[in-house]
């Protein structure tokens, strides 16, 4: 063990294992038995940390991984061989081989991958298994729909290609379900006169369950946020799903002071105190995943009472007013950022508000030097 993993902690994530293989498996039970379970985990798992979150979604019973690159394929090679892994971001041509060296699965967008990958797959002697993406409103990933039959038909010519899936991506799934259900449906036409058989059909993401046919030509899921328990947006439906929250971010106090009304608190002068006061200066910052964007905004948890920040975040300590707490705030208290303590929540979706952003960004913005501790590894 290294020294570091040794020192007492100033500012750290937990992740509930558990709580993320019972959100699995309620997810699971809201879908019909024949939809396949693809766990989204690129971005390090959004945060999580890859290596766990996926051997756990391994052992609850994850379908197919979804990552962005070969790097985090790379991660999911290490702990199974064998399992399936889809990469959603497009393959560099010095990246080729590993397609068919570690069997990953690459989305394809145009006819020039088309002939990359097919070279690749005929010169290891085996197919280079490929998703084909479909554009039907993203103006990201994937052929224009209009041009999809084409590569199709141009994939199932390729002997060096499978065809093992097809797939869309709604842009505005948590916010625009009339443009949602139209692009569902550009995608339907585009699948007209393909050969589904053998094939994973597949459009939804943690936002466009909601909309999830449960019969017809779909028979697999992307889910992301809503495995790690964050609705993908407030008034969701899928709260239904009583996914629970897998991630909590906590720090300690690390200086408690008097301050006299009128004094200035932080960079800027941007706060100032109208009262006589009693601040905590915490051991975390914006370089650990406090957004300066939340400065006079932010809220924290101390005795399991929400206290404001402020002034500006700072890089590595945050202020906060704690004059109204009950009982006495020492140097080395825990401090709850998101998470929940004395029965008080603050939700990621509410930190995120503070500074502007979205639960994804947020969960990604955690940096490095704040550790992750796992709870509940060796099983529920």
């Amino acid at each position: 063990m290294s020294i570091s993993a040794q020192l007492p902690r100033r500012c750290w994530v937990e992740i509930d294992l558990a709580a993320l293989e019972r959100n699995l498996k309620l997810i699971r039970a809201t879908l019909p038995p024949r939809i396949k379970f693809v766990a989204v985990v690129k971005a390090d798992a959004y945060g999580h940390g890859l290596p766990q979150v996926a051997a756990r979604l391994m052992h609850a019973g994850a379908d197919l991984f979804a990552v962005a690159n070969i790097a985090e394929a790379m991660t999911i090679r290490e702990l199974s061989t064998d399992w399936p892994v889809l990469l959603l971001s497009p393959v560099l041509p010095d990246e080729d081989r590993y397609l068919a060296d570690y069997d990953l699965a690459a989305t394809v967008s145009s006819a020039e991958e088309i002939r990359r990958f097919d070279a690749v797959g005929r010169a290891a002697g085996q197919p280079i298994t490929v998703h084909l993406k479909i554009d039907t409103g993203m103006g990201r990933l994937g052929v224009w729909h209009t041009g999809a039959r084409a590569l199709y038909d141009a994939i199932r010519a390729a002997p060096g290609l499978r065809l093992a899936g097809v797939f869309t991506h709604f842009s505005s799934a948590d916010e625009d379900p009339a443009f949602t259900a139209e692009q569902r449906q550009i995608f339907l036409r585009a699948l007209e006169g393909m050969d589904p058989t053998g094939l994973l059909i597949h459009a939804d993401n943690s936002a466009g369950l909601e909309t999830t046919p449960g019969d017809g030509v779909f028979n697999a899921v992307r889910v992301g946020l809503l495995q790690f328990g964050i609705l993908p947006h407030p008034h969701s439906m899928l709260a239904r799903v009583h996914a629970e929250p897998v991630f909590s971010f906590h720090t300690r106090v690390g200086l408690v002071k008097e301050l006299p009304a009128g004094t200035s608190v932080s960079y800027g002068r941007t706060s100032q105190l109208k009262r006589d006061s009693r601040v905590a200066v915490l051991t975390a910052g914006y370089g650990d995943g406090i957004a300066r964007s939340s400065s006079g905004r932010a809220q924290v948890l101390i005795n399991g009472r929400r206290c404001p920040a402020l002034g500006r975040v700072t890089m590595d300590q945050t202020i906060v007013d704690i004059t109204d707490v009950p009982g006495e705030v020492r140097c080395g208290d825990s401090v709850v950022l998101v998470g929940r303590q004395g029965g008080v929540e603050i939700s990621i979706q509410e930190f995120s508000n503070w500074a502007d952003t979205i639960a994804w960004e947020t969960l990604c913005s955690v940096t490095k030097r704040v550790p992750r501790h796992y709870r509940n590894a060796s099983g529920v």
